[in-house]
């Protein structure tokens, strides 16, 4: 699953886990009962899909309340496997209604003695439950099954469990498990959702499904746990104007469904053997394209800005192929842009579904970037039918195992259909290093963590599990060589195919191909060395502490973070460390040359470089880890750095991991400030997207930190004295013909250019945006160029008023491209206007306000970014924190984002005082968002330590050694 919601506030959602609307409650049924007569349906209808409460039902709604279950008991029972579904669902599309009515028959192993079959279920009414022993080992085929008297059934649901008890015990065999129920088409976008759109002014309905992780039991009964994979046969019953897709073909031709005038069935192949939360339905009006068995599903008034996904999807489909050296196993694959979506994307095995603002772009509206991001996402998700969908994490703990491994292999697809994009390095900038800033929080957690409830498997989905998952995954692709570790993953595929695999079944295959081609050593193993990155917190800090004397060094390691680093304990890391010199310039050799093989430290004497020429560790930065040097190595560094016919010889990814890691460092009090700004000087040079791209959220964060200081004038010149070479270089002009790099550095320098007030770049972005806003017909004829969108819109609204807001929302309202709602939306938080900045936070709780629940945290993240809006977001979130909490009750996760964007920059100690009491008012409300309020507050503790700390040496560089 791609976790990206746009724009710039997202964050790592996952599958959803809190209560969604309504639940078995009466106004499901009457509205359900409402449909039927509508539909006039005859008895026979009633007599199959009959909707009144039952007997079972009502002894189990009366069952005593339960205990708050154990840890431990949150799992399915082992005894009782499913082998497969046959599943019938009809939904009701239609404004007032929104139910569903469904049957599930479930062919069961029982493995051994077993009082209960337990299974997962939420939201749902059951109506009929029956048990047989089989007696046909056709699905279908009931005749020779012998019926099995049950007892009664029994729902808890702190645990999502529904018990069906027979009458005596089940002894090992098969049975037949068959359930009738009903169910609620949710607005909170999981389980068996709807979504809508609008064509002129009349709302066309769909139906659709997210599953991951927990909510496939919010659509149907069933064993909702990954490991506890099975072939599905699905029927979807839907009205004769619509069709349905789900993960297999369509299977003959439609047939009515008995009883419901107006629907029809469609019946698909089996599947091979998935995991439950890999299922996907839709019921939808959608026009599609196609390219043989690839095809992408969209509104009909957007399917046009779905071509470029059907130009790259099948390309990377046949390379990944190629890659992992197996075929993809199912017959077709279809790609669906849906309007409400809560994530990026999901990777149903065959059918792809998209928010419609990470698969669609169009061009000469869309950005460069939006392009990107539609290939990345694509790739990203394809990837996931090998890593997750062919073979699944037997537990969510090993979630990595699927995200890690498809944010690593999406950018080799990307590279593959794009190659000048140069998509691998432009991870190191983005996704690694980000990945190290939250991983330096001691609030962060293991790759692999051990989660249970639903709320723990959601907070997982992050930056850690993704941007940390791939960079150790990278960093191990480098150590054992790409060709090699291609063979290891091949063989680890092959021999867990439609099974459920841990991470010790990844580290015995690597490990058996690693000693097959003689790569590690006999008595090594990559379990040895990956589970110090898996199982553990954070990462080491490398310290290079040079002998100048003798050529040797003293190489050591201890955790990381912002805090206190004074304590070793834990440092056993197992580093592979690459390195080059002054003299030797080796700035493409990623094989180590020298191992911390789990060691404190140790002493080092092959460095082979002049005591007057630096050495530089970690290249490429395919380490996880960061590197300090002792001082007389950095200032050789600083002088060369500093020296414009030199400084482009060191590498362009280690230029940024010096920036990256300087920052840092100095962040966490482990070198001086001055050292830090003293190599940033040479960026006055730079041109190069990848160091400026790493030194860009560096600056902005010393930026936020000062920005209402006295020094933020000194702090303002010297940020634009860096920037004046690569604003002259780059300009204000969007040529078609540049590089995506070149575009992505332009887009960046404009943006701190105009945020600290260059004349040149205001003057340009608001006049660019008033002749758009003359033009007699603003909706279909926008002069400014694609790229230079988010640096116009928010500069022209900044500087503008209630007219320049007006215009752009009424734009917001109109278009029909995704990615430029998202724009429209992070520039209207760039107001000074406190009012309608205010009046912004209330529209996106709104439902009425047009603003989609999903799209939410891009507005807080947009006013929370704005100096002005900062305090404005985090009062909203408190005073409204009733409104807030119950607009998002069924998609708690948003609150995370919501919550992490509005304190960020907050650095006083009285912020600190009104984040930590709203920690204690509501931390026990906050499910799944719990994690991101313990780093909140974590990071305003960091910001306002850093402060006292590091003002003082900011300001003092700034009046005495900066010169500019």
């Amino acid at each position: 699953m791609d976790g990206g919601g746009g724009g710039g506030g997202g964050g790592g959602g996952g599958g959803v886990t809190k209560k969604g609307e309504g639940g078995p409650g009466r106004r499901v049924w009457v509205g359900v009962g409402a449909a039927l007569v509508a539909l006039g349906l005859a008895g026979a209808a009633l007599a199959g899909y009959s909707l009144a409460p039952c007997s079972r039902l009502s002894d189990s709604s009366a069952s005593p309340p339960r205990p708050a279950p154990r840890r431990h008991d949150l799992r399915l029972p082992t005894s009782v496997h499913p082998h497969s579904y046959k599943i019938e669902l009809v939904p009701f599309i239609w404004e007032g209604n929104f139910t569903f009515a469904g049957k599930v028959r479930i062919l069961i192993n029982v493995t051994r003695d077993t009082d209960n079959v337990t299974l997962h279920l939420n939201d749902l009414r059951v109506h009929e439950t029956r048990l047989s022993l089989v007696g046909s080992p056709i699905i279908g085929d009931t005749s020779a099954d012998v019926d099995l008297p049950v007892s009664k059934t029994d729902i808890d649901t702190d645990r999502e469990f529904f018990h069906v008890f027979p009458k005596k015990s089940l002894a090992p065999g098969q049975y037949r498990l068959y359930l009738r129920f009903t169910g609620n088409l949710n607005n909170a976008l999981r389980g068996f959702y709807r979504s809508s759109y609008k064509i002129g002014n009349k709302t066309r309905w769909i139906a659709t499904t997210q599953f991951q992780s927990t909510d496939a039991r919010r659509a149907f009964p069933c064993f909702d746990e990954p490991a506890f994979k099975a072939k599905f046969s699905i029927s979807i019953g839907r009205p004769k104007n619509m069709t349905s897709v789900s993960n297999m073909p369509k299977i003959g031709t439609p047939t009515p469904v008995e009883g419901f005038p107006g629907y029809e069935w469609d019946h698909f192949v089996e599947s091979i053997p998935m995991s439950t939360y890999l299922v996907a339905f839709t019921v939808c009006d959608f026009a599609h394209l196609s390219d043989g068995t690839f095809t992408v599903w969209a509104r009909e008034d957007a399917i046009e800005q779905a071509r470029y996904a059907l130009q790259i999807g099948p390309r990377i489909l046949r390379y990944y192929e190629q890659y992992f050296q197996i075929p993809f196993p199912l017959p077709k694959m279809d790609m669906m842009a849906l309007p409400d979506f809560a994530s990026g994307a999901m990777e149903n095995w065959g059918l792809i579904t998209f928010r419609e603002s990470v698969m669609l772009t169009q061009q000469g509206v869309s950005t460069s970037r939006q392009k990107q991001r539609v290939a990345s996402v694509v790739a990203h998700e394809l990837a996931h039918q090998w890593f997750g969908n062919l073979v699944t994490p037997a537990w969510w703990s090993e979630l990595w195992l699927n995200e890690g491994f498809a944010t690593f292999i999406e950018c080799i697809g990307v590279d593959f259909v794009e190659p000048t994009w140069k998509t691998c390095e432009q991870f190191v900038v983005q996704d690694l290093q980000g990945a190290l800033q939250l991983d330096a929080y001691t609030s962060s957690h293991p790759v692999s963590s051990t989660v249970s409830q639903s709320s723990e498997i959601d907070e997982i989905f992050d930056s850690i599990s993704y941007g940390k998952g791939a960079a150790i995954i990278r960093m191990m692709e480098h150590f054992l060589t790409t060709p090699m570790f291609k063979r290891g993953l091949t063989k680890y595929l092959r021999t867990k195919a439609y099974q459920s695999a841990t991470k010790e079944d990844l580290w015995l295959a690597l490990t058996q191909q690693a000693h097959n081609e003689n790569v590690l050593p006999k008595n090594a193993s990559v379990q040895q060395i990956m589970d110090t990155w898996i199982t553990k917190t954070g990462f080491p800090l490398i310290t290079i502490t040079r002998n100048y004397d003798d050529g040797s060094a003293t190489i050591s390691q201890k955790l990381f973070h912002y805090g206190n680093m004074t304590n070793n304990k834990g440092s056993d890391w197992w580093v592979p460390l690459s390195f080059t010199n002054q003299a030797n310039l080796d700035f493409s050799t990623t094989k180590p040359t020298v191992w911390l093989k789990g060691e404190e430290s140790i002493h080092y004497r092959e460095l082979n470089t002049q005591p007057n020429h630096w050495i530089i560790f970690n290249i490429k930065e395919t380490g996880y880890y960061r590197v300090n040097y002792d001082i007389e190595n950095w200032q050789m560094l600083n002088s060369y750095l500093m020296d414009p016919k030199k400084f482009t010889r060191i590498g362009e990814l280690n230029r940024a991991q010096i920036i990256d890691d300087c920052f840092d460092l100095a962040r966490a009090g482990a070198i001086p400030y001055s050292l830090a700004l003293n190599i940033t000087s040479y960026l006055s040079q730079e041109l190069s997207f990848f160091p400026w791209k790493a030194a860009f959220p560096q600056l902005e964060y010393i930026h936020g930190m000062v920005n209402k200081m006295p020094i933020y004038d000194k702090f303002k010149n010297f940020f634009m004295s860096l920037l004046t070479r690569l604003y002259e270089d780059t300009g204000f002009v969007d040529n078609a013909a540049d590089s995506q790099l070149t575009m992505y550095k332009r887009v960046d320098v404009l943006k701190y250019a105009c945020l600290l007030g260059n004349e040149d770049c205001i003057r340009n972005a608001v006049t660019q945006f008033q002749n758009w806003r003359s033009s007699p017909q603003p909706d279909r004829n926008n002069p400014i160029a694609p790229n230079l969108k988010p640096t116009v819109y928010c500069n022209a609204i900044r500087e503008g008023g209630q007219a320049e807001w007006d215009f752009a929302w009424e734009r917001y309202l109109k278009t029909n491209v995704g990615s430029e709602k998202a724009l429209l939306l992070g520039a209207l938080g760039c107001t000074r206007e406190t009012w309608l900045l205010s009046r912004y936070l209330y529209w996106a709780i709104s439902e009425s306000s047009g603003i989609r629940r999903q799209d939410a945290t891009i507005v807080f993240y947009a006013v929370s970014s704005n100096v002005i809006g900062q305090p404005l977001a985090f009062a909203f979130l408190r005073d409204e924190w009733a409104a807030v909490k119950k607009y998002f009750e069924s998609t708690m996760y948003k609150i995370s984002g919501i919550i992490g964007t509005t304190v960020e920059m907050m650095n006083t100690e009285f912020e600190l005082k009104m984040v930590k009491e709203f920690t204690e008012a509501h931390g026990a409300e906050l499910g799944s968002a719990t994690k991101v309020l313990m780093q909140a507050v974590e990071n305003v503790e960091i910001n306002v330590a850093w402060m006292k700390k590091n003002y003082y040496q900011i300001e003092h560089w700034l009046r005495h050694v900066y010169t500019g």
